[in-house]
């Protein structure tokens, strides 16, 4: 993930800043406990796209 894309891009929900999660290939909010796909080196910034993530994650 280019640095300088994560960081303009936001959480569309809450407008907070993301995280990357290499391995999983995710953008993270923890505040909104929802994880963004990359699809094709493409961030899916759709919230019926994201996935809810566990409070384990959120730890």
């Amino acid at each position: 993930m280019d640095k300088a894309l994560l960081e303009i891009l936001v959480c569309p929900v809450c407008k907070g800043k993301l995280s990357f999660d290499k391995k999983a290939k995710e953008l993270v909010c923890k505040g909104d406990r929802l994880a963004f796909p990359i699809k094709d080196d493409i961030p899916v910034m759709l919230e019926g796209e994201a996935r809810a993530l566990s409070a384990e994650e959120v730890a």
